[in-house]
């Protein structure tokens, strides 16, 4: 599994999880690529995109270019950048998180959720369980 995560510009995301315990190749992207084209060349490997915001946008014919992709995490509960209607009839998992504090830690509940369903790709929970 490939995991992307974009617009990092600050390289910081990789402070966020423990990155290196996934069974997946991470990749941090510092820039913004806003060519569509060169975009979808650039993550055409990745099954897993971490979305920093609407700083990429992902509207459907990038989609459409992007067959690997499973999953496409944002943080927050909206993005205007991404065709949430054209990622749902293409099969991919669009999800976001809401706010809220996490006083016990520097890191909040989007890289809590993003780690779960990380993980449910990795191990296909999904698929075992409707296999039950």
């Amino acid at each position: 599994m490939r995991i992307a995560v974009l617009d990092d510009y600050q390289d910081v995301a990789r402070d966020y999880a423990d990155w290196a315990s996934l069974p997946a190749e991470v990749e941090f992207f510092h820039d913004t690529i806003k060519d569509q084209d060169r975009l979808a060349q650039r993550l055409q490997p990745f099954d897993v995109i971490a979305a920093m915001r609407e700083r990429t946008a992902f509207p459907r014919e990038l989609l459409a270019a992007l067959p690997n992709l499973k999953l496409l995490v944002t943080t927050g509960m909206r993005n205007a950048a991404i065709d949430v209607a054209a990622a749902r009839e293409l099969g991919i998992t669009v999800c976001g998180t809401g706010s809220g504090s996490a006083p016990a830690r520097s890191w909040g509940p989007t890289a809590e959720l993003t780690w779960g369903l990380i993980f449910a790709l990795v191990r296909d929970i999904p698929g075992q369980d409707r296999s039950i």
